[in-house]
């Protein structure tokens, strides 16, 4: 069977396609499963790049989606046929954060979905969002539950309130949607003008491009009536979240999902303590949350948006498209 490795140094040039063999019948607890798609995520990114340094030889790839071939003894969650996805934290199936790092994630700590067969756990996966191909479940594993863990879990988003995503990624194009669906008011920034106009279609109430209004935190502010959003999916981090807290509300919540500008930098906390706002840090979210998630999408009827597919053998090319912020939501690949 097909599988991509990444070698020694870590870097796009040094994923390499080869063979692997079958791994047969599933154990007891376990399922086999063939996996038709992956997508991509700024996680995997900073795997291959060599930002999270892991082992040579890793299997790449947190987000995996396919069919169960075979189920081994004692499986009773999952049955021959289902269709499934990956969760991000395996050992994270309820409850609050039990785990502050990568060693048991898929494509980092332990070898990922880059591959066509996988035998694991029956509780390294959920059933899919019913009608939905493998890639676009492949989208939920990690950009899906993100943002539903930050709007709906952490943050309580209800009807009327309004929300700031940075960015079109998609964990931002994902909060879009999920924020419109419960009648959410939505602000969006980008570089990208087109960009911006595409989320005015799917439903954004107001954009702003960052570039030429470097001022767009006062912006969105002014956008609420002065008062600020009642919530940020801020994935920037150090570069952006000033802005952020500038179009936040007395009182409200910021998510900080993503370290896009870097991993440290100054925080302006007379801002932040004087507008008593939360800043609250997360890492995806655990299996009950994605089998909530996705009772949500079943009945909503919501599909993820999917700006290009590659096949496995141009995963670097994949990459290297994510990169270059040429992408609108989420960028899937075929296994």
């Amino acid at each position: 069977m097909r599988v991509m490795r990444l070698g020694s140094p870590q870097k796009l040039e040094n994923l390499v396609l080869g063979d692997l063999d079958d791994p047969g019948a599933p154990a007891a607890g376990e399922v086999r499963v063939r996996i038709e798609a992956s997508s991509l995520n700024f996680h995997d990114y900073s795997v291959v790049k060599g930002m999270l340094p892991t082992e040579d030889g890793r299997i790449p790839l947190s987000d995996g989606a396919g069919t169960v071939e075979a189920v081994g003894e004692g499986v009773t969650s999952l049955s021959v046929g289902d269709q499934v996805v990956s969760v991000f934290f395996p050992h994270w199936q309820d409850g609050a954060p039990a785990i502050g790092d990568f060693s048991t994630t898929p494509g980092d700590g332990v070898d990922g979905y880059a591959r066509t067969i996988v035998n694991r756990p029956a509780t390294w996966f959920t059933k899919t969002p019913k009608g939905w191909s493998a890639a676009e479940s492949a989208t939920l594993t990690t950009a899906g539950l993100t943002a539903w863990r930050a709007l709906f879990v952490d943050g309580s988003l209800k009807a009327g309130d309004t929300l700031l995503c940075l960015g079109t990624g998609g964990v931002s194009i994902f909060a879009l949607q999920f924020a419109k669906a419960v009648g959410a008011r939505v602000a969006m920034t980008s570089s990208s003008d087109e960009k911006l106009a595409k989320t005015e279609e799917m439903g954004a109430d107001f954009t702003v491009n960052y570039k030429s209004n470097e001022k767009w935190g006062k912006a969105v502010a002014q956008w609420t009536g002065g008062t600020g959003v009642d919530h940020v999916i801020e994935v920037g981090g150090p570069a952006t979240l000033s802005q952020s807290i500038t179009a936040t509300r007395i009182g409200g919540h910021i998510h900080l999902i993503g370290v896009l500008t870097g991993i440290q930098g100054e925080i302006p906390t007379a801002n932040m303590m004087r507008k008593q706002i939360t800043l609250q840090g997360l890492i995806v979210g655990n299996h009950r949350q994605q089998r909530d998630m996705i009772k949500a999408i079943d009945a909503t009827g919501l599909k993820p948006v999917i700006d290009k597919t590659f096949d496995l053998s141009e995963l670097a090319s994949a990459f290297q498209y994510e990169a270059d912020g040429k992408h609108f939501g989420k960028i899937a690949i075929s296994i």
